[in-house]
C-alpha cells in the first residue's frame, strides 16, 4: 500500500519540465493498480524551481488517465484565488473524476505568492472563511452575492453539496477554523495538541468534529525504496537535498512542521532519518506493517525519471507481494 506525491519541482540539475509532467500521468496510471491508495498534487507559485502552480490541471489530467484512484489537491492555497472561479473549476474537476477529487484548503504562507495575485498577507484567515462559506452555497446551487457580483454556478458538481474538504495548518487558531466551518483538519505535526484544540472548539460551537490528522515527528511523507539504499543516496539525494532545503527556506525560522529539515548536505539530510527517507525492501516491508503505507514523492527535487521508476517498482515488485497487497 502507498500513495503519491507530485509537486513538479524542475531545478536545473533535474529532469526536463515536460518529462516530468509526462512521467507523472503515467505513473500515475501505472500506480493505480499496483496498490497505490492515493495520488497528490500540490500548489505553490513563482518558484525558482517551476513548483506546480495549476493543481486542478494536473488532477484533471490523472483523473481522465485513472478510474477509481482518489486524488486530493493538497494543499489548495484559497486566498490567491477568486472563489466563484474556483468553485466553478472545482465543480468541473468533481465531474470529471466521478467526485474522487479531495482538498486540502489553506491560507499559504510565502508573501511572494501573495503579491504575484495582488493579495494582502493580512487578512487572509478571514478571506479564506468566506471563499469557502461561498462555495459551498454555490455547490447547493444558491444565486449568491459576493463582492458586488452576483453568481450561480452550472453546472453542480457531482458530489453533491461539493467535493470534500479538509482546513490545512498547523496552530491553534487553524483548528478553530476548522470548527467553526465545519470541516476537518490536516495538521502539520508541529503542535501535538492540535486535535485536543479541534475537538474543544467543536464542542464549543456546536459542531460535529471531523476527520482530523496530524502527523507526528518520525512519520516519512517522502520514501524511496532500493535493494542498494546507499548507491541510492549518492545518486537520489541531492534530489530529496533540494526539495528539502526549498522548502525550509518558505517556512524559514517562524513556521514549524514536522517534515521540515535543516540539513545542509546529503549526508545531514540521511543522518535526520525524518521525511525523507530511502529504505532498504526489509525497511519498507517493516514500514508497510507498521503504518498500512508508504508515503512516496516520486520525482522528488526533479528526481530523474528512470531513478523514479526503480523505486516504484521495487515497492511494487520487492515490497507489496510480502505484506499481502
Amino acid at each position: 500500500m502507498f500513495t503519491m506525491r507530485f509537486d513538479m519541482r524542475a531545478p536545473e540539475f533535474g529532469a526536463p519540465k515536460a518529462d516530468l509532467y509526462g512521467a507523472a500521468l503515467e505513473m500515475a496510471e501505472w500506480a493505480e493498480s499496483r496498490g497505490c491508495v492515493s495520488i497528490q498534487v500540490c500548489e505553490h507559485h513563482r518558484s525558482k524551481d517551476g513548483y506546480l502552480p495549476a493543481p486542478m490541471i494536473l488532477a484533471s489530467a490523472i483523473a481522465a488517465r485513472t478510474k477509481t484512484v482518489p486524488l486530493q489537491v493538497a494543499a489548495l492555497i484559497v486566498p490567491l484565488h477568486d472563489p466563484i472561479e474556483l468553485a466553478e473549476q472545482m465543480s468541473v474537476l468533481d465531474l470529471v473524476s466521478g467526485g474522487r477529487v479531495t482538498y486540502v484548503c489553506a491560507i499559504g504562507y510565502v508573501p511572494a505568492e501573495y503579491a504575484m495575485f495582488g493579495q494582502e498577507m493580512k487578512g487572509r484567515g478571514k478571506r479564506l472563511e468566506e471563499s469557502i462559506r461561498v462555495m459551498q452555497r454555490l455547490w447547493k446551487g444558491e444565486e449568491v452575492e459576493y463582492e458586488g457580483r452576483l453568481a450561480k454556478v452550472t453546472p453542480l458538481p457531482h458530489t453533491p453539496g461539493g467535493p470534500p474538504l479538509l482546513l490545512g495548518g498547523g496552530v491553534a487558531a487553524t483548528a478553530r477554523r476548522a470548527a467553526r466551518l465545519g470541516l476537518g483538519i490536516l495538521g502539520m505535526g508541529n503542535d501535538p495538541d492540535l486535535e485536543t484544540h479541534y475537538l474543544e472548539a467543536c464542542k464549543e460551537l456546536g459542531t460535529t468534529p471531523g476527520l482530523c490528522m496530524n502527523p507526528t515527528d518520525g512519520a516519512p511523507m517522502s520514501v524511496f525504496v532500493s535493494r542498494d539504499p546507499d548507491e541510492a543516496w549518492a545518486k537520489w539525494g541531492p534530489h530529496l537535498l533540494h526539495d528539502a532545503q526549498a522548502y525550509a527556506e518558505w517556512m524559514g525560522d517562524d513556521i514549524d512542521s514536522a517534515t521540515k529539515s535543516i540539513a545542509a548536505n546529503v549526508d545531514e539530510l540521511r543522518a535526520e532519518n525524518g521525511n525523507y527517507r530511502i529504505l532498504s525492501v526489509d525497511e519498507a516491508i517493516a514500514e508497510v506493517k507498521a503504518r498500512g503505507v508508504i508515503m512516496t514523492q516520486p520525482l522528488c527535487g526533479g528526481m530523474p525519471i528512470e531513478y523514479a521508476w526503480e523505486s516504484l517498482e521495487t515497492i511494487a515488485n520487492d515490497v507489496l507481494p510480502k505484506v499481502g497487497s
